[in-house]
């Protein structure tokens, strides 16, 4: 049974939507349940929030005048390491499909339950640290083909001591990838070791993040050599590790 971390209270959220009918009413209902809320109507308040004030988690609506949410997505992630949950329209499944590609750590379709917004900002937050503190646990520093990776600061060191980026979802499922080294994981199996609450709800997910990983770590992310794809059985991590 997995056992549920609180979020801080004092965690950080930034809305950003066009719609200020929706600004105003996300931000009563989470502010009333501990979380401090601002909100941003386009990329420009945006990056004037981001400037001033350290932000935990971004929820960023697609479809927002200027640049949309896919292309600040896409920018965020050059910058900021900081989680995004993205609200899209129901049925643009493509939307989805993008966002991952870019970086979004989650998304919600909406029209949504501001309830199950708040549930999902929570989970992310657990998996990404922003939580009360834990007792660590053993096995936190591994070695494999020259990489090293510290699971307690969340850092990814490439081959000649250079750090390498990865938001939480590409971390969450490449740490499951090294502690089950040299094992062949489907899909399912990897969903539920790397949290088995990451909102993802259709098949490429897992697909999609693999693939950011490659483009991060392989030196031909088409003929990977760190993560290998096993043919109607999911994915195997070969390098062998060692820990700390």
């Amino acid at each position: 049974m997995m056992t549920r971390v609180p979020v801080k209270s004092d965690a950080h959220i930034l809305i950003v939507d066009d719609d200020k009918g929706i600004r105003d009413l996300l931000q009563e209902f989470f502010q009333k349940r501990g979380l401090h809320t601002s909100v941003a109507a386009d990329g420009t308040e945006m990056e004037a929030v981001l400037r001033r004030a350290q932000v935990d988690l971004i929820v960023l609506d697609v479809m927002l005048p200027g640049k949309s949410g896919l292309e600040l997505c896409r920018e965020l992630r050059t910058n900021y390491a900081t989680p995004i949950i993205m609200l899209t329209a129901v049925n643009e499944t493509t939307d989805r499909v993008v966002g991952l590609e870019m970086g979004a750590d989650d998304y919600v379709p909406k029209p949504f339950d501001p309830r199950e917004l708040l549930a999902r900002i929570r989970a992310v937050l657990r998996r990404n640290g922003a939580a009360e503190p834990r007792r660590p646990t053993s096995k936190q520093v591994y070695h494999f083909a020259g990489w090293t990776m510290d699971c307690s600061r969340r850092r990814l060191m490439a081959p000649g001591d250079v750090r390498v980026e990865l938001t939480m979802a590409e971390f969450n499922l490449l740490q499951t990838f090294v502690r089950s080294a040299q094992r062949v994981l489907s899909r399912e199996q990897l969903i539920e070791l790397s949290g088995g609450d990451s909102g993802y709800s259709f098949d490429r997910s897992v697909d999609i993040l693999v693939s950011r990983l490659r483009r991060k770590m392989e030196d031909d992310p088409k003929t990977p050599k760190l993560i290998l794809t096993v043919r109607s059985g999911g994915y195997q991590f070969l390098p062998e590790t060692t820990s700390e």
